[in-house]
């Protein structure tokens, strides 16, 4: 089809990495860094969650149904 753009020529490859580059690299994170990013990310995930729940009130009904009876049929 001549209305279709030409395909973008393919990007040259990156140089292979070096054993001494990659995530080695970077400076150990400790824990409490590692825990603040973790707490984070999860508020962040729990608001989108928030958010998506407003957007769409009646997916999000259908999912605390089906969450309800997934938790009254699991057996301990």
């Amino acid at each position: 089809m001549a209305d279709l753009p030409e395909r973008a020529a393919p990007r040259p490859e990156e140089p292979p990495k070096g054993p001494s580059e990659g995530p080695s690299e970077r400076p150990a994170e400790t824990e409490g860094e590692r825990r603040r990013r973790r707490a984070q990310f999860l508020r962040d995930l729990a608001e989108a969650r928030e958010l998506r729940d407003r957007v769409q009130p009646r997916r999000a009904k259908t999912a605390r149904l089906r969450h309800a009876m997934r938790m009254r049929t699991f057996r301990w």
